[in-house]
This record gives C-alpha cells, structure tokens and sequence, in this order.
C-alpha cells in the first residue's frame, strides 16, 4: 500500500489545499522527503462531519454482528500491512522495530476484544421493569432502558503511540464499538503511519459496504482544523490524548459551542511511587534499579512514567538513590518522538534542575543525535517539594525526583498535596501494611489505578483497567481511555415508556431476541 499524503474523507482520497507538510524522521533530524502533505482546511472538515452525520443513524442501528466484524477486519487489514507499516512508523517515530509490533499487538488486540464485546451486549445496559397497573397510589407504566450511541466523535492522534493511540487506536475502537463514526485529526509527528493505517479503515468500510462517513481522517497543520473540528455542530463527544495546554484549549471550544459537548482528554501526570521503609530497607537496591528502567523505557515517553519517588529519609533511602543514580548514569540516550518533544524536555529538565532546593544526582549518557533526551534524576526534601508548584509540573520525558520526607506525617502530607493522577505506586512489604492503609484512602482520592509493587510504564487492555484519574490528569475522572468500559463515554441511556413490541430496540424486546444479559425487575436473567 504506497502513502500518497492524501487525507481520507468518506470514500474518498482528498488532497489538502493548504500548507504543505512533510513528515519528520527524529533519528536524522530531517524531513522525510516525499510525499507531501495537503494540509486540510474548515470546508475539508465540514465535509468529513456532515457524512459523519448522515453515517450516524444507518450505523448504529447495524446488527451487532456486523459492528464486530467492521472491528475485526481493521484488526486484521493493520495486521497485514506487515513490515510496511512497522518500517514507516520507525521512521516517523524514531521507537525501535521491537516496540512498534508490540504496540501494533496492542492496537489489533484491543480492537477485536471490543469486537468481542459488542457481540455480547452487556454495555447496552438492557433494563426491564414491568408494568404495574394495579399499583396504589398510582400504576406504573412499563419502561426499559438501552444505552445508545452519543453521535460522531473526533479523535485526536496521540504523539507517543503511532498505532495504539492514534488512527484505529484505543479511541476509535471504543467509538465505533459503541456505534459513533469517527474523524479523526492525525497527529503530525506520524502522518505516512496514520495515512496507511486510515487507509485499512477506509478500504474495510468500503467492501463491507457501511455508510460513507463512518470514517474520515484529516490532516492540519495549526489549531484551526482541531479546533474547527471540536466545533462543528454533528461531533458530539472528543476523544484527546496530549499535553494540558492542548488539552484545555480543546475543553475551551467544546464548552463554547451552542451544545457544549464532552472532551475526554488524558494530558498529565507525574504519577508518585511511593517506596514505604521495610520494601526500602530489604530491597531498596532492586527496587531502584526497576525505578530507573521504567523511568528511562521509551525514553520516557510515556503517560505513566514515574515522575517522582516519595521515601521517609534513611540510610537506606541514600542506598536508594545511589543505587538509582548509578543505573542512570549508565543509561544511553535516547531518541525523541519529535523536535518539539525533545525541545520542551530539554527546557523542563533544565528548569528542574534549576529550582532552589533541589539536587541533581545523575545524568545519563550524553546526547548523540539531534533529539536524543539525557536521563536525569533530582533530589529534594518535602518542605522544598509542598512550597515549589514548578515540581508538580510533567516533564515528558526520562527525568525523575526523589523526594525526602523526615518522617511518616509527612510523607502523608505529599501525599494530600497531589492533584489528580493516572497512577500512583506503593512499593511495599508486608511490615508496611500499616504505613499503606493510610496511605490507599488519599491514593484512591487522587489517581484512577493504584499498583502495588510493580512500576505503572505499560497498560493493560482488559475488562478492569482503568487509564484516568481526576483533573489534570484527564477533563473527566468518571471515565478511562483504556479498557473495555472506555466504551461507556461514547453513549448515554433512553429510556422507552409504553412502547408497543414492534416499535422497541430489539435489545429490548421480550423473549430477548438477542440472548443478552439483562435486567428484568431488578434481576440480571437471559429472560
């Protein structure tokens, strides 16, 4: 399949008539020379909605089957791009072959385990409760309940996940499963990686005959496409994973609209691990060593990279940290996704280590390449860490900060001080347990997965993870963007009184047409 620089709009392959782009190889630091990019415009965009309009109806109320194999066949159209996809990718993303067929299991995985649950049904929330017509004071009707689609959804591309948050990643999948189409924004650190994955998408709807607008994808250079796209009237929910600044600018626009609409946005976190002092003192040493190959995996570019280790002050806290600031020191650089990225980790890496009361303890190898990032890790102590705003602050990429507390209070009291989260980690023993039952009830407060003994670099597509946390981690607390019931923020619940039997959602009807599980006044039955 060759990349013509072409945007995806409907069955068509459109050519932007605005400024020409060029996609990036960070490992040489240059342009990639052809093809070239049309950037799109507004009218592109309106094009792309209002199919995706005309779509929403027709597929939504396809059978569920047919929604599963739409799914299914994506999965397996990635799958046989082969090498060709896994080699552009390198190119645009700079990641190693390794990483990249990995994240392409992930993106096919996570796509045909939504397959596998739109066939079950179970996220149509299918309620029942019967008619009381003999009921006193006053009779009750009869009423059921299905979830339905919200409408079509823009998804934003994410820079650090070329496959799994991008073109027919986590966002998408969970959109379409929940019956949305989709347009897409590429991300512009991966354009020839988005063109070939949205041409699978495009050439799957096409043979299995679906509504033209189910998919579209668009390419923008600026914010004016992404912000015309949030605005127009047929999208109702965003799906954005990013920086806070991109983020809230997105929030801005959707809340603007005549019909504000939700923004499910993923943007920052430093995401604490906590090393309680019996784990410190039997294995500080190991337990350092893990600390600083999650830190330095994909050269830190990961939302859950541990920005921070939290540890009472002890001769085995200082055996911690240089145990860490030796594995750091050996640890070579590593290539950026973009220039941008590698910019704005050198600024944040060198802000940090310019702060008043803060240490740097180790650097890693020295750059080699032009957006190579240099591991780093800092030390400082609590007072320092609750009175300087500027340590809460992300920085993307291979840098860390261990902060010292004298004693148990204040090591609660970091804790407290924290915003919101996408993890937080207890490194623990059993002889820590008390430490960390006061600790787990703040946790819970401030971040959506809590690991134990473990590092929070790599996510788990399943039934019970949870990829969220309260603000500014992500706009919306109540909702992942990982995991089968990221689903859930693409619908919403009708409810249907008194209506006759052939004018009911099949979902709905009685003798379950369907085989669903349902709930039947108050009682989940096949019935």
């Amino acid at each position: 399949m060759s990349i013509t620089g072409e945007m995806l709009i409907g069955r068509q392959a459109v050519r932007g008539e605005e400024k020409p782009l060029h996609a990036f190889n960070p490992s040489t630091g240059s342009d990639i020379a052809e093809p070239v990019f049309g950037s799109g415009t507004v009218a592109n965009v309106n094009a792309a909605c209002e199919l995706a309009h005309k779509a929403f109806d027709p597929y939504r109320n396809l059978p569920l089957s047919v929604r599963a194999e739409f799914l299914e066949r994506i999965a397996d159209g990635i799958t046989a791009l082969g090498d060709v996809l896994i080699e552009r990718a390198m190119q645009e993303s700079g990641l190693p072959k390794a990483r990249l067929e990995g994240e392409r299991g992930r993106t096919t995985g996570q796509l045909k385990l939504f397959a596998q649950v739109v066939r079950a049904g179970q996220w149509l929330d299918a309620t029942l409760d019967s008619p009381l017509p003999e009921r006193k004071p006053l009779p009750r009707s009869d009423l059921r309940l299905q979830k339905i689609a919200l409408g079509p959804v823009a998804v934003f591309g994410a820079s650090n996940f070329p496959l799994a948050f991008s073109v027919a990643g986590g966002d998408t999948a969970a959109a379409l499963a929940a019956g949305c189409p989709v347009v897409v924004k590429a991300h512009r650190a991966h354009l020839g990686t988005s063109e070939l994955v949205g041409r699978v998408i495009q050439r799957v709807a096409q043979e299995m005959d679906l509504p033209e607008g189910v998919f579209s994808m668009i390419v923008g250079a600026g914010n004016s496409v992404g912000e015309a796209l949030v605005a127009h009237p047929a999208i109702k929910a965003v799906g954005f994973t990013g920086s806070r600044a991109g983020g809230l600018s997105l929030m801005r626009v959707a809340a603007a609209r005549a019909e504000p609409i939700p923004v499910y946005a993923e943007m920052s976190s430093i995401n604490p691990v906590f090393v309680l002092p019996n784990a410190l003192a039997q294995r500080g040493e190991a337990l350092a060593r893990g600390f600083v190959d999650s830190l330095v995996l994909g050269a830190g570019q990961f939302c859950t990279n541990p920005g921070l280790a939290i540890a009472i002050d002890s001769d085995a806290l200082k055996g911690f940290v240089a145990t860490a600031s030796e594995a750091l020191t050996a640890k070579p650089a590593q290539t950026m996704l973009t220039s941008g990225i590698h910019a704005a980790y050198e600024e944040g890496e060198g802000k940090l280590a310019a702060l008043k009361g803060v240490e740097t303890v180790a650097r890693g190898v020295d750059t080699t390449g032009p957006t190579q990032a240099r591991a780093a890790l800092f030390v400082t102590d609590a007072p320092t860490f609750l009175a300087t705003p500027a340590l809460e602050d992300e920085v993307f990429g291979p840098a860390s900060t261990v902060v010292r507390c004298k004693d148990e209070q204040e090591l609660l009291a970091v804790a407290e001080h924290f915003a919101g989260q996408l993890t937080a980690t207890l490194l623990m023993d059993s002889a820590d347990l008390a430490s960390a039952k006061k600790l787990v009830p703040i946790l819970e407060r401030k971040a959506g997965r809590i690991l134990v003994n473990g590092f929070p670099t790599g996510v788990e597509v399943c039934h019970a993870m949870v990829h969220g946390g309260p603000f500014p981690a992500t706009s919306d607390s109540r909702a992942t963007s990982v995991g089968t019931t990221s689903i859930d923020r693409f619908l919403r619940p009708v409810c249907y009184q008194d209506f006759p039997a052939d004018l009911l959602p099949e979902a709905l009807v009685d003798g379950n047409p369907l085989d669903l599980w349902r709930r039947r006044d108050g009682e989940i039955t096949r019935s």
